[in-house]
């Protein structure tokens, strides 16, 4: 089981950004030397939800300022950048990194990015398949053109080449697709890449993911080992203290602050109306999905996801309480008292 740390750097209410990045970072550096697996990195504009706008920028900075510890995206949004763009900063970092870098990436949402960005409601709803493709491409060939209905240029060559790593060992950067509906899911099967399903999901919807994920994987002609041993992803918050109710207490109190001034700020690009979670039932309904309570629940909650899903990689979040000191106790204490009980 491969546990990493799911980082919003999240402003939480009377903090400035400098606080929440600062502790972003502090997060991975705690991470490594707790022995986390990874981190994974979120990617927001314009609202303090998260106050990172650029996940492959952090990325670079987390990668230099650690040594063992995978960095992730989670998720670069593509339809704010160009596709080869996001492949050749994936490209950098697996040369650089020595393959620590994993590249998420996902359609984001319908919000004013699409407009500051100029790519439009036409980039969300209809060229994420098209860019994806073409990012895999650029990840595994040596020369790349496109001639489709979003992107079309001429062959060029790639440069660098992931493939000329040095000390990686895979010929490219992973690459995770962020899926939320049953089109995203078939759309990675597809392409035979691991899934990341959001902190919002339940186990019983997580694994009727993975499901359709594996029939259409196999339909596709994946081999029998991708499909029993893709690497989905798991989101997913963790708090832990020596009592339950305690850890519970700790997220009831900053997590529904955070996240009504964060959802409350998102602004959709056409106007349209979306509904925002409710901020306390929110912050209740993921204290009862996730590692939220002693080290022992927690432990065992972890593998009952596992059991449940077949999933074995999960990135948690662990800033709830908005507090410095108390994220990097909490990562500690998932490093040193739920990780052992894991296996």
């Amino acid at each position: 089981m491969r546990v990493g740390a799911f980082v919003l750097a999240a402003q939480f209410p009377g903090q400035g950004a400098g606080e929440a990045l600062h502790r972003a970072v502090r997060t991975a550096e705690v991470a490594e030397e707790s022995g986390l697996d990874s981190v994974w990195l979120a990617e927001h504009h314009f609202v303090p939800y998260g106050v990172c706008p650029s996940a492959v920028t952090l990325a670079a900075l987390l990668l230099g300022r650690t040594r063992r510890l995978r960095v992730g995206t989670a998720v670069s949004v593509v339809p704010n950048t160009h596709p080869v763009a996001l492949a050749e900063q994936a490209a950098l970092l697996h040369l650089t990194s020595g393959g620590r870098f994993t590249l998420g990436v996902g359609r984001g949402g319908p919000w004013v990015d699409l407009e500051v960005f100029g790519g439009g409601l036409e980039a969300y709803e209809h060229s994420f398949p098209e860019a994806l493709e073409l990012i895999t491409r650029w990840l595994s060939e040596p020369r790349v053109g496109a001639a489709g209905e979003h992107f079309a240029f001429r062959e060029v060559a790639v440069v660098p080449r992931a493939s000329e790593a040095l000390d990686a060992d895979a010929a490219a950067p992973e690459v995770v697709v962020a899926c939320t509906t049953p089109t995203s899911v078939r759309l990675a099967a597809e392409r035979g890449l691991p899934m990341l399903l959001g902190m919002h999901c339940g186990d019983e919807e997580k694994a009727s993911m993975v499901a359709l994920w594996r029939e259409t994987a196999r339909a596709a002609g994946h081999p029998p080992s991708l499909v029993a041993e893709a690497g989905h992803v798991s989101a997913g918050v963790c708090q832990l203290a020596d009592r339950t109710a305690d850890a519970r207490e700790s997220l009831l109190k900053a997590l529904p602050g955070w996240l009504k001034q964060g959802l409350d700020a998102h602004v959709t690009v056409d106007g349209r109306h979306r509904a925002m979670r409710d901020p306390v039932a929110y912050t209740e309904l993921l204290c009862s999905l996730h590692p939220v309570g002693t080290p022992r629940l927690a432990a065992d909650r972890l593998a009952v996801t596992a059991e449940r899903t077949g999933i074995t990689r999960f990135a948690l979040l662990t800033e709830g309480s908005g507090d410095l000191a108390a994220t990097e106790e909490n990562v500690r204490r998932l490093g040193a008292e739920v990780l052992p009980r894991l296996g």
